[in-house]
């Protein structure tokens, strides 16, 4: 009788803990389990929220570029045509001659620069008046005068500039970026940092904190213009074709009107690909140079004291205009 009593009490016991390990399981570990897939499923919800939030903001975004465009087009143009590009070209005509004009164009395309200012505005107004030929003289002539002296000014104030672009650690890599490598590694930097959407204006007094050389920064920004000096007086041609379309007594046959669309669309394309291909290349040195001096600075900040402070090798002040 004892040993199945013993018995009894141990099967009850065994009951009991199957019981409390059952209401455990369903009770911790189940909810232990919840917890978790709760938490796995707090970042995917957040992702999504995150996404349609982007495609709202990308959405209103278009709206309002659409409805400015509208505007724009409506008001905007017409007033430009009206008050700024038909007083230009009266003035081209009567106030100076054409060599008169094209020292003016060539002066303030070098000038401009050197106080930041842009000079898109005198690139448009040598296409419309001078054309493929001797517009694109005037560009280049002007825009390298503007490209060298802010480079030999800066020198002046390499120090000062060195404590400016430690607000801009990013732009600052991205910077000294064009100062490595050899001769042709420059040369591609600079070019590809003129055809990029970097503001070219900085960019030619920054880049003397760096070790650019002279040469290669002359001959890469010369080649890097090329293409934008193109685009400029195409679009330079197409204003001043629309406003004597829209303002004079000229009038575009379809064949005219037909070249002019697909023009424009090429030129824009031409300039998208040009822009895209630039960004991405120098990324991709950026990145390649990351992976190469991984050992050497950390990867989270960029450390602005490996910008170098002392001369870069370059043809020096002298030397040129000897």
């Amino acid at each position: 009788m004892t040993t199945s009593s013993e018995e009894l009490g141990k099967h009850a016991n065994s009951v009991h803990h199957v019981r409390e390990d059952s209401e455990y399981v369903r009770l911790v570990i189940s909810n232990e389990t919840r917890t978790t897939e709760a938490d796995m499923s707090r970042p995917q919800a957040e992702a999504r929220i995150k996404s349609f939030l982007w495609w709202v903001k990308a959405l209103i975004l278009c709206i309002f570029i659409i409805i400015f465009l509208l505007v724009f087009l409506k008001w905007g143009v017409p007033f430009l045509f009206e008050k700024v590009l038909i007083p230009i070209m009266q003035w081209e005509a009567t106030a100076f001659g054409r060599p008169v004009l094209a020292v003016i164009l060539v002066a303030s395309l070098a000038f401009f620069p050197v106080f930041l200012i842009p000079s898109g505005p005198s690139m448009w107004l040598a296409g419309m008046i001078f054309g493929y030929g001797l517009g694109f003289v005037i560009i280049m002539v002007g825009t390298t005068i503007g490209m060298v002296l802010p480079y030999f000014i800066g020198l002046l104030f390499r120090e000062r500039i060195h404590q400016w672009l430690k607000r801009w650690p990013q732009k600052a890599e991205m910077i000294r970026l064009a100062g490595e490598g050899s001769w042709f590694h420059q040369f591609r930097v600079v070019a590809l940092f003129r055809v990029s959407p970097f503001p070219y204006t900085i960019f030619n007094y920054a880049i003397v904190v760096t070790s650019m050389q002279f040469w290669p920064y002359l001959w890469g920004s010369i080649a890097g213009m090329v293409p934008e000096a193109f685009i400029y007086i195409y679009s330079g041609r197409l204003i001043r074709t629309l406003a004597d379309v829209n303002y004079g007594n000229y009038h575009m046959t379809p064949v005219e009107i037909i070249y002019n669309v697909i023009s424009l669309i090429i030129a824009i394309i031409t300039t998208i690909a040009f822009t895209v291909y630039a960004k991405k290349a120098l990324n991709d040195l950026k990145t390649a140079e990351t992976n190469g001096e991984a050992s050497a600075f950390d990867h989270g900040s960029f450390e602005m004291e490996k910008l170098p402070l002392e001369t870069p090798k370059q043809v020096g002040l002298s030397n040129v205009s000897s």
